[in-house]
Order: structure tokens, then C-alpha cells, then sequence
């Protein structure tokens, strides 16, 4: 089998058993690269070369018997929001085209002590908000990947990498995973470090990871899982047992509680087909819950909360070259503008009740499950898809 066919896990097991050298799977994922980037346009920067050197650079490591780390040798693909100390960061924008920065993101500094090797940056849309950069979805290059982490997705979805990493604001992770049929996980908030990201929004990013395997979900979160001093919304949590959990078999039935949302009505026919096989299957394990009519006002408190800020945290990009970022992005902070202190104050209180409502579930289930798009990739490059069950 081709080492780009391979889970990360798989990988990482047979470079450190000698059984393929990282040299080796840099050489696979570059052939697949350069088949398939034509038409995917997964990356915003990937230079080959010195993705061979680093790769050499972990098979001298490994073959000089020191220590390796648990990611040691595996290939991950960045969103281009992380800084990076050795490649441009350039947050999906002409503006900071081709820059570099002299630090790196928490994400980035944590993969490479595991002994990950940084592939390259995958495309984001702008300032990682709606207006599209120029991926494709891998299964249908007339259809969005989603956004805004396009290029993580689409570099999973098409083997061109056997991991990404992303974030998530406004279904960023979650959209695209599901668009491009690969898993997106996005873990609780506060558990991995934004430290080094772009910022949009201290109350909604998040960091997300793409995999093709529950197993690599539980590996590169426990490597990247972590309190930072940088990032006061970050705590400790423990995972040790996180690789090895997941695949755990439950000691006890689970109990899965189907939210309807208020946005149901919008989830294509197929989907909801879909859905209800689902929940036939499961109907032992699972029981319904419709949300209260406060939760049709969600969508409104997210808005404010996201734009203010982003009007706070992009004002840079917005005052010093205006006429240089898409249209969505600017209506955008321009609508941040106009919101009152006690538009956002009303907004946040909302939002942490509502948060405390949905909390209360869990102390009866052990997952809630709901839709993550409202139907299959829409088609076109214009538009990343609504983000509506993501919210």
C-alpha cells in the first residue's frame, strides 16, 4: 500500500519500527501532490524541498537512536492563519502575501516537539471569513470545499496529507469536513491554544484538526492539547488516555440525545433521509429533543458577537487597505462598527445562558447528535455553504 493511503497512526508505526523511512512518505505525499494540486489548489505555499530536508532530518534523528517523539515523522498540513518561523504566513490575503513571521503559533511549536514535520499552509478564505480563496472539493472540483478552512479539508479529503489542522469561528472546521468527507474535529473550547492564529473573535476561535481516522483524532490531540500561559482561555485537562480511548469499546450503552434545531427546515431532503435512518438504527440509544424557541435568536447573538469583534481584531486590514479585501469581509466589519456596547453585552449574557441550557443535556447523555451542513457542497466557488447547524 502507498504510504499517502496510510493513517497517521499507520505511519507513524512504521517509521518508527524502520519499516518506511520519513524520506519515503514525504516522496509518496509529493507524488500525490503534484498529480492532484492542479485541480484541488489545497495549498497556499509547499515547497518540496525542504519538506525532503526535514524529512531527512527525521530519519538522522531516528536512526541516531535518541528519542522520538509521538508524532515523530508524520507530515501535517497548517491552516495559513498559524504563524510559522520558516514558511510565509499569509491569512488568505494579498496583503500579508508572502510575509513571514519571526515566531510561531503554540499548534505549530507543540506538533514539531512531537516530532511532526510541517508539510506546508493550506488555503484559507480571507482572514479566514466567507470570501473564498481558489480550493476546490477534492470529489467534485465545481463545489466548494467549504471554509474557512478550504485547504486542510481538501488536502485530507484529496491523501495530501494525512492530517491538517484548522479553526473554527462560524462552522469553519465542521462545514468543510462534512463537504469534503473527512472527520472534523473541533475540540471544547479553551483546550487548545490559539496562541499565534489570527484572531477574529476571543469568544468563538477555536483550533480543529482533519483526519481520516478517529484513532489520529485521539493522537494529535493529545499532542496538541495543552494549557498556555499566551492564550487565558486554555486549561489543563488531562490526556494521557486520549489515543487509547477512542477506541475503547463503551462499558455501558450509550445514550445519544437528537437535537432538531431551529434551522431543520433548511436541511436538504436527502439529509434528512439520512437522518432518519440514523436515528431508526440508534432508536434503542437515542431520543429527541426540540429546541426552545430561544434558540431562534442564536444566530442573531452570534453575528454580533463575531463581527464586533472582528471589528475590533481586523481594523488594521480594514483602515490601511479597505479597498483591498472582499466584499463580505468589509460589509462585515462594517456592521461590527454600528453595534452598540449593549448590543454586545445583551449578546454575550445570551449566549453564556443559553450555552448553561444546552450544558444541562449532557448530564443525561453522552453526545448530542444534529446535522453539520444543510445538505451536500453546494455547487460553485463563490459561496462556502451556511454555516447554520454549525453555530
Amino acid at each position: 500500500m502507498k504510504p499517502y493511503l496510510l493513517s497517521a497512526k499507520q505511519l507513524i508505526d512504521k517509521v518508527k519500527k524502520s519499516e518506511l523511512s520519513s524520506v519515503d512518505v514525504a516522496n509518496s505525499f509529493i507524488e500525490r501532490i503534484e498529480e492532484f494540486e492542479k485541480d484541488v489548489y489545497a495549498w497556499a505555499f509547499f515547497d518540496k524541498t525542504s519538506f525532503l530536508e526535514k524529512a531527512k532530518e527525521a530519519d538522522d534523528w531516528r536512526l541516531s537512536g535518541k528519542p522520538l517523539g509521538l508524532l515523530h515523522g508524520l507530515p501535517v498540513a497548517i491552516k495559513d492563519i498559524f504563524k510559522t518561523d520558516d514558511m510565509p504566513t499569509g491569512y488568505g490575503t494579498p496583503i500579508k502575501e508572502g510575509q513571514r513571521s519571526r515566531n510561531e503559533s503554540e499548534v505549530v511549536r507543540l506538533l514539531k516537539n512531537a516530532g511532526a514535520i510541517i508539510m506546508g499552509k493550506t488555503v484559507t478564505t480571507e482572514l479566514a471569513y466567507f470570501d473564498p480563496g481558489k480550493t476546490t472539493n477534492p470529489y467534485d472540483y465545481s463545489r466548494t470545499p467549504g471554509g474557512s478552512s478550504s485547504g486542510s479539508a481538501a488536502a485530507v479529503a484529496a491523501f495530501m496529507a494525512p492530517v491538517a489542522i484548522g479553526s473554527q469561528t462560524n462552522g469553519s472546521v465542521i462545514r468543510p469536513a462534512s463537504y469534503c468527507g473527512v472527520i472534523g474535529y473541533k475540540p471544547s473550547y479553551g483546550l487548545i491554544s490559539r496562541s499565534g492564529v489570527l484572531r477574529l473573535s476571543f469568544l468563538l476561535d477555536q483550533v480543529g484538526i482533519f483526519g481520516r481516522t478517529i484513532e489520529d483524532m485521539g493522537l494529535i490531540s493529545k499532542a496538541i492539547i495543552s494549557k498556555d500561559s499566551k492564550d487565558a482561555s486554555t486549561r489543563i485537562y488531562p490526556t494521557e488516555n486520549m489515543e487509547s480511548s477512542v477506541l475503547q469499546d463503551h462499558p455501558f450503552d450509550p445514550k445519544f440525545v437528537f437535537v432538531q434545531t431551529p434551522k431543520w427546515k433548511n436541511l436538504d431532503s436527502d439529509s434528512k433521509k439520512a437522518f432518519d435512518r440514523l436515528r431508526k438504527k440508534l432508536e434503542k440509544n437515542i431520543v429527541d429533543f426540540q429546541d426552545p424557541s430561544s434558540f431562534e435568536k442564536i444566530f442573531e447573538y452570534q453575528q454580533i458577537i463575531m463581527e464586533t469583534d472582528m471589528a475590533h481584531n481586523l481594523s488594521y486590514f480594514y483602515e490601511t487597505n479597505k479597498n483591498k479585501i472582499g466584499k463580505k469581509l468589509k460589509e462585515a466589519i462594517e456592521r461590527g462598527q454600528s453595534y452598540k456596547s449593549k448590543d454586545y453585552a445583551e449578546a454575550v449574557d445570551n449566549i453564556e445562558t443559553l450555552y448553561d441550557n444546552m450544558s444541562e443535556l449532557f448530564h443525561h447523555f453522552h453526545a448530542i447528535i444534529t446535522p453539520a451542513t444543510t445538505g451536500e457542497a453546494p455547487k460553485g466557488l463563490a459561496y462556502t455553504g451556511s454555516p447554520e447547524f454549525c453555530t
